[in-house]
């Protein structure tokens, strides 16, 4: 089907040494035959990924990116296992087969997973689905529905009760977030600190069943059936997955749900169909959330502020590498104006 996902050109900058990486393989994986022909997913803007087709299999190759990184991010150990030890509680995720952490080989550590090859969303719903609105409402809710899922996946079951330190995650969130923009600004940035100041301020207690946080749950981060787009048959990108408040991580989620209505400069930050007709809107996002978790949410405008202030931070790493020369990725010249845009969208919510 013409709308599955699809890979293209690696990247200048970007390459990996097939025979190398082949023959890594080929001691690793069984029954690997045939050279692989390389090339590179065009999405994410964070750890990179690569399609290795060989003549009967394909896979999938994940690397931290080029130039600076934030402390503890990128950690493909970490991907990888959480990848193999939630995959039977959580079927979503894709099988995981090895971990390198020679990184004389390709210059860093990776990991190699099975493709799933199905329909990632980007910034619009493909025509050819052919999705009205009552069908586009379903597709919204069942992407609710799965992140629900996620947070009520007793984690201690799977051995990952070690992965995070769930007490005190709220502030440790605030506190590290407002470190980590510090750490990451440029000259050209804004400074974020009536934001940081409200949010410090408004701090509320941890959920009291604190549950797998994905950090990064969004339409082009899950893939659809391509028999039956309705249907959810993988999640990706695992990198930032810990223990925590599952409100925090609703919140993420709500950082990228830019709604049709919302003032043209916040519409250059979609990156999913989250305006498409039959979208829910951001309330109605957290009060199907509330239904089908149980959960209550009294103050939806703290987790979606802090969204916002750490979908910013993310976006100020990037740049980061971008401004001081260590990715030549022509995406990242405009995210500090996404940054900024970020602030005011924050104030906005603050000042209502």
């Amino acid at each position: 089907m013409a709308l599955t996902d699809s890979s293209t050109h690696i990247r200048t900058g970007e390459e990996l040494d097939a025979a190398r990486i082949d023959a890594y393989l080929k001691a690793h994986i069984p029954m690997l035959a045939g050279k692989p022909v390389i090339s590179q997913f065009p999405g994410g803007a964070s750890n990179l990924t690569y399609l290795l087709e060989y003549p009967d299999r394909e896979l999938v190759l994940r690397r931290p990116p080029f130039g600076h990184k934030a402390r503890s991010a990128h950690d493909m150990g970490r991907e990888f296992r959480i990848l193999n030890q939630l995959k039977q509680a959580f079927p979503y995720c894709p099988q995981a087969y090895l971990h390198c952490t020679d990184d004389t080989l390709i210059g860093s550590e990776f990991y190699v997973m099975e493709r799933v090859k199905g329909i990632i969303l980007r910034a619009d719903l493909p025509p050819e689905l052919d999705l009205g609105p009552a069908a586009t409402r379903d597709l919204c809710r069942g992407f609710i529905d799965t992140l629900v899922e996620l947070h009520q996946v007793d984690y201690h079951a799977c051995g990952l009760g070690d992965l995070g330190k769930p007490q005190g995650y709220v502030q440790r969130q605030i506190n590290g977030w407002c470190e980590r923009y510090e750490q990451a600004r440029t000259p050209d940035a804004p400074h974020w600190e009536a934001v940081k100041d409200w949010l410090r301020s408004n701090m509320p207690a941890d959920h009291p069943k604190s549950a797998l946080v994905h950090n990064d749950y969004r339409f082009d981060n899950v893939i659809l059936d391509p028999q039956d787009p309705m249907r959810i048959i993988g999640v990706l990108d695992w990198e930032l997955t810990t223990l925590g408040d599952p409100l925090m991580d609703l919140g993420n989620t709500l950082a990228y749900w830019v709604e049709a209505d919302d003032p043209a400069p916040f519409q250059q930050l979609r990156r999913q169909p989250s305006n498409a007709p039959g979208m829910l809107t951001r309330r109605e996002f957290v009060d199907y959330y509330a239904e089908r978790s149980g959960n209550r949410i009294d103050n939806y405008d703290f987790y979606y502020t802090y969204g916002l202030f750490r979908l910013a931070g993310i976006v100020q790493q990037i740049y980061y590498r971008f401004y001081h020369g260590q990715t030549r990725d022509p995406r990242f010249a405009s995210f500090v104006q996404m940054n900024a845009l970020l602030e005011q969208m924050s104030l906005k919510v603050i000042r209502r």
